[in-house]
């Protein structure tokens, strides 16, 4: 019998597809969760749970012992908080200390979730596992990704763990609800009134799945994969939603400047009163940069393979009609 797999991030998106997958293939996945009632979900899934933080580096090393392959997906995705310091305690520290308890177990292989947004390829131009950052940050949240990257990749080194990390897009597909599948759903619902002209990259969660699992059998310790199936304007995208479902609806495209001061009106506005805004200058400027990515290497090197978007907008359709998230 295989050991167990330790999987932080389960009841996330991306980490609940790969805890899925791994179950799908027989796999004896140990789920770290927070909360009991997180235990009760996983434990009906088929996981083994274990009630734990990434914050506490001695709680981890115990549940990993035994384990011979990590899987490190948890992290807080948010933009507007009102204090980071929780996201980047989570984000940095508790992914170091995933490093440092695989070292402390012994684990053979630790597969770290990272972003695309690491990358920080400048405007205009393609993101690559080799870019140029552009030494600064469009959001709190791409900062915490890119510290965090730096801290495990120095972390392992230190320690001589085995590490590879992949880099997704933005993960779309069957059960994403957040960030651009809000444009997808609004727009298939026509409720998407406004938006800018700017571009994105996209990766499938099946094929960020798949990538992930990729990446433990055959990536190079050390190395850094991109995980994006395509990039096109945020038009076409929209364009491919009219193909999929058979509905136009009229969109007024903002210019940058307009958008932007908007973001900072309404964050102003929310900040007084001490209160989380719905968007906000971090936000807008992330989105106005748009990104651009290339997800090349891990098809070179991996052996991925990426689903077209049209069938990617399809499925997520579907799921939406049937979660009622689409009007009749």
């Amino acid at each position: 019998m295989d050991e167990p797999v330790f999987l932080t991030g389960g009841g996330g998106f991306v980490g609940g597809a790969l805890l899925e997958r791994l179950l799908a293939e027989g796999r004896t996945v140990r789920a770290l969760t927070r909360s009991p009632a997180g235990a009760a979900r996983l434990r009906h899934q088929g996981a083994e749970p274990v009630l734990g933080d990434v914050l506490d580096a001695d709680g981890l090393s115990a549940a990993m012992r035994g384990t011979s392959l990590v899987f490190h997906a948890a992290g807080v995705n948010a933009f507007c908080p009102v204090d980071p310091g929780p996201m980047f305690r989570t984000n940095v520290e508790g992914s170091a200390n995933v490093v440092r308890a695989a070292a402390a177990a012994g684990v053979a292989r630790v597969v770290y979730t990272s972003s695309a947004a690491t990358l920080g390829e400048a405007a205009g131009t393609v993101g690559d596992e080799w870019a140029a950052h552009r030494g600064w940050f469009l959001s709190a949240y791409e900062r915490s990704k890119y510290e965090a990257e730096r801290r495990v990749l120095e972390t392992a080194a230190t320690l001589g763990v085995d590490v590879v990390c992949v880099n997704p897009s933005s993960v779309q597909g069957p059960g994403r609800t957040r960030g651009t599948a809000r444009w997808l759903i609004r727009y298939a619902n026509g409720r998407l009134r406004w938006m800018v002209d700017t571009s994105v990259s996209l990766v499938d969660v099946a094929d960020c799945t798949a990538g992930h699992l990729l990446a433990a059998a055959v990536g190079a310790s050390g190395a850094r994969y991109v995980l994006n199936g395509t990039t096109l304007p945020v038009r076409q995208l929209l364009q491919v939603v009219e193909e999929v479902s058979g509905q136009v609806h009229p969109v007024r495209w903002v210019p940058g400047p307009v958008a932007l001061a908007g973001a900072a009106a309404v964050e102003a506005a929310f900040r007084v009163r001490r209160r989380r805004p719905p968007v906000c200058r971090e936000m807008m400027r992330t989105l106005l940069h748009g990104h651009r990515y290339d997800g090349g290497r891990a098809t070179r090197e991996l052996g991925l393979a990426y689903t077209p978007v049209e069938q990617s907008v399809r499925a997520a359709l579907a799921w939406y009609a049937e979660h009622g998230q689409l009007r009749a």
